[in-house]
């Protein structure tokens, strides 16, 4: 109890406490170091500095992603994960060795064995259990593992499509140790485990990228033999449910495959190509996937608006903005909020993207006649509160979903328009009678997403005088409302990405929503019928407290949460 000890001796705890914790590790068997960790009483790094002052081992911090593959093969995985110990550098014959537990007899019983059976000398480092967990899962890198999976496929003897398919669907020779299928799982679980949205596997003239997109941005991950392409795609249909034999036309599906414990979804879309079939997944993590409305990026006058409308009876929330500017995961944050016991939801969607306890969710197939619009009369017998419709894509679907909000329900729909003010006009151009759409309309939620600064690395910066003048001018032509909330900080200064080992050097980790919401009144109500142009619109919105997206953006560069580089490049595309 030597730690415990000298804790006590530097007054971090009390005599009482001490033997409180020496019955604790008596009574669990778990190890001293763990218990002190458990009750944070000192940080991990001073824990083991304090061990390593006591031992006379010399305590390191590791840069995992420095350590050269062939160094970590030195010490098998079994017996890295039995005896916490990697080898981290090589000089000549002198191995240098980080252990968690140098004073574990066991563990130093079996370095002797190990170094006396492959002749070489070694010197043993302290390192925290923490960064050790950071050298096993350098051990496990996407390149090392697929590397390991092809030398066994190439070790085996070719199978051709027919004959790989016949094995996993028929017979069930190929186990999960199958090199393939290994591969597979290695690919899915390095995209999960560096916070990918999208897996993209495209088959190239001669070779097979694969490519991971890791908060909006795809960036190459992996290059592998194009004679695996194959087998990979027949692999993914198979869980899928996709038709193997079938590469002349593009298929989607989805499948739901454990990973880290975790029970993870995956769609599924395949696209023939000139060298051939490209498939991409896009990852649906039930844990990140319905999120609260502060991890949207909600906050302020556009908050207490949405909250507001959700209060109401009846009415409909559109929602609009691109393909991927996480309309779809607004939607949920909101039904997860409306998901009460006392009333019944109902969602049309293409396709269903998270499956959520309590309500009632539908996939369309309009290949089989089941589109939004026929759904949507088919809701309407189910007798729904609430009713979710994946997208207004016509006139018919457009008069339903505001027929059903004029008669007691509360609908949520996305639209394709570039900001909250254009929606009126959009809605008439698809045949919407003028009239019904300020008795039926409560908000409209128009949304971008930027990537967000990673926390451990943004530096605080003076803003060039360009960047200074353009954040200024924003904030000028705030309203009132939010210029009264506002902190500005004196003197002026903004944040940069520099780029870490966290965030893989980009300088961001995640991404939140620029938002533009557009809440109806009388004054808007009466333009949407006289003169809904989008100028018109946009001017009464505003006078009512309307933040425009660019606007939002801005207090978002102000708040530290990004920069005026994404909040321009998402922006300037409407």
């Amino acid at each position: 109890m030597k730690l415990l000890q000298e804790l006590f001796a530097n007054g971090l705890i009390s005599e009482n406490r001490m033997e409180e914790f020496k019955k604790d590790i008596e009574k669990t068997c778990k190890r001293e170091e763990e218990v002190i960790l458990e009750n944070k009483i000192v940080s991990e790094d001073a824990l083991f500095e304090l061990k390593s002052k006591i031992l006379g081992v010399p305590f390191k911090k590791v840069k995992a992603d420095q350590i050269p593959a062939e160094v970590l093969e030195i010490i098998s995985e079994e017996a890295s994960n039995n005896y916490k110990m990697e080898a981290f550098a090589k000089t000549e014959n002198l191995v240098h060795i980080a252990m968690v537990y140098p004073d574990d007899f066991a563990a130093q019983n079996a370095l002797r064995f190990l170094a006396n059976q492959s002749k070489f000398n070694y010197q043993v480092y302290l390192i925290t259990p923490t960064n050790f967990v950071e050298i096993q899962k350098q051990r496990k890198t996407l390149g090392a593992e697929t590397k390991k999976a092809l030398e066994q496929l190439g070790q085996e003897k070719d199978d051709t499509l027919t004959d790989l398919t016949k094995k996993i669907t028929e017979t069930n020779i190929i186990s999960d140790d199958a090199p393939v299928i290994k591969m597979v799982l290695v690919i899915l679980r390095h995209a999960l485990e560096a916070k990918s949205s999208d897996i993209h596997i495209e088959p190239l003239r001669d070779k097979l990228n694969i490519r991971f997109r890791l908060n909006g941005v795809l960036k190459s991950s992996l290059l592998l033999p194009l004679k695996v392409h194959l087998s990979i795609v027949a692999r993914i249909k198979i869980m899928a449910g996709l038709k193997i034999d079938e590469n002349r036309i593009p298929q989607d599906g989805r499948f739901s495959t454990k990973i880290n414990d975790a029970d993870i979804d995956f769609r599924v879309a395949t696209f023939p190509t000139l060298y051939g079939e490209k498939v991409e997944l896009r990852i649906l993590d039930p844990s990140v996937g319905v999120r609260t409305f502060d991890k949207l990026g909600l906050s302020g006058r556009n908050l207490e608006v949405v909250k507001e409308a959700i209060k109401k009876p009846y009415g409909l929330i559109l929602f609009t903005g691109p393909t991927g500017s996480g309309k779809t995961t607004t939607q949920y944050a909101i039904l997860r909020i409306l998901n009460q016991e006392g009333v019944n939801i109902v969602t049309l969607e293409d396709p269903i993207e998270y499956s959520i306890d309590g309500i009632n969710q539908s996939q369309i197939k309009p290949e089989i006649g089941y589109t939004f619009a026929s759904g949507l009369r088919q809701i309407l017998r189910q007798d729904p509160n609430i009713i979710m419709v994946g997208e207004i894509r016509d006139e018919e679907t457009a008069n339903l979903v505001l027929n059903a909000a004029l008669t007691g329900h509360i609908v949520l729909s996305t639209l394709h328009t570039n900001s909250s003010v254009g929606v009126p006009a959009r809605l008439i151009d698809m045949g919407v009678r003028p009239f019904l759409i300020p008795s039926t309309l409560r908000i409209v939620i128009a949304q971008r997403l930027i990537r967000t600064l990673c926390p451990k690395c943004k530096t605080k910066i003076k803003p060039s005088k360009e960047a200074e003048k353009f954040i200024l001018e924003k904030i000028n032509n705030l309203p009132e409302s939010a210029k009264n909330e506002l902190k500005m900080p004196e003197p002026l200064y903004i944040y940069s990405a520099k780029g870490c080992d966290e965030c893989r050097q980009t300088g961001y980790s995640g991404r939140a929503a620029l938002f533009e919401i557009l809440s109806m009144n009388d004054e808007i109500a009466d333009l949407m019928i006289k003169d809904p142009s989008e100028k018109t619109i946009l001017n009464a919105a505003q006078k009512q407290g309307m933040i425009t997206m660019e606007q939002d953006g801005v207090l978002k560069i102000i708040a530290g949460e990004t920069t005026i580089e994404e909040v321009e490049r998402v922006t300037t595309e409407r």
